[in-house]
């Protein structure tokens, strides 16, 4: 059986396959700023939260199903702020490659076009900050 090919939607998906290819380094999770209290009570950090002890950069992911963080300088944050920026477009990318999959399987198969799927609400709040 022979699988018709969209013209269109392969000259895409080449586009993003060519785009994974350039990709560099990738590292996975998410990196976010804290500051914290300590467990000193007489601190000043318990009487003023703009006194608290920090930032610090938290690198935070997944490995075997349990959450591991690790602590960042700000010069590792800004050293592998890339790494991360490219995990991000990678993940867009293979969505966009799933999402063109299905649009090709569809028009196969001569189906409807199946809607698109809802935006990653994750994505746009992060991108917000």
């Amino acid at each position: 059986m022979l699988v018709e090919v969209n013209e269109e939607i392969a000259a895409r998906r080449d586009e993003v396959l060519a785009e994974i290819a350039r990709l560099g380094p990738c590292l996975p999770g998410s990196v976010t700023e804290r500051t914290t209290a300590c467990a000193s009570r007489g601190c000043h950090c318990h009487d003023d939260p703009s006194k608290r002890h920090g930032p610090y950069r938290l690198w935070t992911r997944k490995v075997a199903g349990k959450t591991v963080t690790r602590t960042l300088s700000a010069d590792q944050q800004s050293r592998y702020r890339v790494w991360f920026d490219n995990k991000r477009r990678l993940d867009e990318l293979v969505s966009e490659l799933e999402r063109l999959s299905v649009l090709e399987m569809a028009s196969n198969e001569h189906w409807p076009e199946p809607p698109s799927p809802p935006p990653d609400r994750r994505r746009a709040r992060r991108a917000s900050r």
